[in-house]
Order: C-alpha cells, then structure tokens, then sequence
C-alpha cells in the first residue's frame, strides 16, 4: 500500500513540473525575438547621429560638442577682408567676413576615427564650426601684441554652424545639409531650417566636392591622416 501511494505521489508531481515547464517554454522562445526585433530594424533604418530635430524639422543647436575632437582652426579675421555679411534687416551692421572670425571645428572622435582609416565620414557624422572673434584688435589688420608676440587670439563667441551627413535626406547636395545658428554673439539660436544651397552647399560643392564636401586641407589632423 505504501509503494503505491509513493508512485502515485510522483506520478503526480512529475506531472505538474512537466505542465509549468511546457506552458512556459513558448514565453522562454519568443521574449527575445520581441524585445529584439524593433532594434534590430531601428538601427537598420535611422544613421547614428548626434543631430536632434524638433517636430517640425528643424535642428535644435548642438549640445556637448566641445568635448569632442577638436581638429582645427581657420581664421578670417575682419581687419583683412573688405565683405559685406551677415547684416541685419535693415542692411546695417554688416560683417566684412562672411565667418568672423576663427573657425572652431568639433567632430566625435568615432567619426574621426573612421575618416582616417577610410577617408570617407560615415552616415550621421555632425560637424560643428564655431566662430569666435579675435581678441581686442589694436591694429588695422585685427591683430594685437602679446607677450608670445603680434598676431591674433581668441575673443568672444560668436555663431555656429553645423553639417551633417545623411546621403539619403540630403541626396540634393552630394549628402550633407548644412544649418546656422547665427553668427553673433550668445546666445544662439535656438533652431534652425536646413540652409538654401545658395548659402551653404554651393561652395561646398563647387571647392570641396572630391573630399566629402570637407574643407580637409585647412584640418592637419584629417589632412596627413597621421593618428592622434
């Protein structure tokens, strides 16, 4: 009597942990494949990028990027160019450089890291310029003296500009679109509408089309493809 209540006792408990392990095995098989599935086709469809916009469309100013690598320099400074840029509505207040004055150039070290070993950026890459003006200018040609000797140094902020790659959005102007957040003093704008051509890309396209539409020969960094 004993024996048979004993293998019946079993009997029974071997089915219910079967009953639990069955009715269970369809949950362990197809969580994974659900949690994955959206980020798998995310990744796939959208480049990786740093860019936010807002839900119209425009880019909200760049956040962060002065943390990133820092490849160059150029100068434009007022005192040696003759232009009339940057004026307000009423035709006043015009810049004789169209950028003044230096051209500070941030772009994440990942992006960096695949142009030096491919000579090409990759979908997503952001690169910000930001202006600042020279310091104080005591000559006619915007420089000073310091003690390390005449020439230029940096003064206040002063605009920002951004391009972005993404061969698709921007198939119209060889792959990158280009916007402006000012070229004044902070703060900056908020926003800012994808740029006309006229504006920004043309000259891109007309100077630098063969090198990614990137002023590469003014960045030693990008240029000599040395490493850091």
């Amino acid at each position: 009597m004993k024996k048979y209540v004993t293998k019946r006792y079993l009997f029974g408990f071997g089915l219910v942990a079967f009953s639990i392990v069955y009715v269970s095995l369809p949950l362990i098989k197809t969580r994974p494949v659900e949690a994955q599935t959206p980020q798998t086709s995310a990744v796939a469809q959208t480049p990786q990028t740093s860019a936010v916009f807002d839900s119209q469309g425009r880019m909200k100013v760049p956040t962060g990027f002065r943390k990133w690598v820092f490849v160059g320099a150029p100068l434009t400074p007022e005192g040696l160019n003759n232009g009339k840029y940057n004026c307000d509505a009423a035709g006043k207040n015009c810049t004789r450089s169209n950028f003044p004055e230096y051209h500070h150039v941030y772009i994440e070290q990942k992006n960096v890291d695949v142009y030096l070993k491919t000579g090409d950026f990759p979908e997503g890459t952001v690169i910000v310029k930001e202006l600042t003006r020279v310091l104080d200018p005591k000559f006619p040609d915007g420089s000073r003296t310091e003690p390390s000797g005449r020439g230029y140094f940096n003064g206040e902020y002063n605009g920002i500009d951004v391009s972005i790659k993404d061969s698709k959005k921007y198939a119209n102007t060889n792959g990158w679109g280009y916007y402006t957040f000012g070229h004044h003093p902070m703060p900056y704008d908020e926003t800012s509408e994808e740029r006309p051509i006229s504006e920004c890309a043309g000259c891109h396209i007309a100077n630098v089309a063969k090198t990614d539409m990137t002023y590469i020969q003014f960045y030693p960094l990008l240029r000599e493809k040395k490493g850091y």
